[in-house]
C-alpha cells in the first residue's frame, strides 16, 4: 500500500513542481500541485497531465486521488503573494 511520500515521489519524478503536497491514509490521497506545466491548462487537463506522471500506477496502487493543481501565480494569489 502506498505511502503519501511514495505518492509524493510518484508525481515528482514526472512532473516538475514548485509545491508539492501530498496527504492519505493509504488508500485515498490528497495533493496540492503547483506547477508552471498547468499555465493555459484547464482544471482537467491538469489532471490529465498529474495522471499522465503517475501512469500505471494510477490504476494498480493509487485508489482515489483528490487534487488541487495550480500555477505558481495562482498558489500565490492564494498565500497573497505575488508570483
Amino acid at each position: 500500500m502506498p505511502t503519501p511520500d511514495d505518492v509524493r515521489r510518484y508525481i515528482a519524478a514526472g512532473l516538475e513542481c514548485s509545491v508539492l503536497e501530498v496527504s492519505g491514509d493509504g488508500q485515498h490521497f490528497e495533493a496540492l500541485i503547483v506547477s508552471s506545466l498547468f499555465e493555459g491548462q484547464r482544471p482537467v487537463q491538469r489532471h490529465q497531465i498529474v495522471y499522465r506522471a503517475l501512469g500505471d500506477r494510477m490504476r494498480e496502487e493509487i485508489h482515489a486521488l483528490s487534487m488541487r493543481t495550480l500555477t505558481p501565480a495562482e498558489h500565490a494569489a492564494q498565500q497573497g503573494g505575488t508570483a
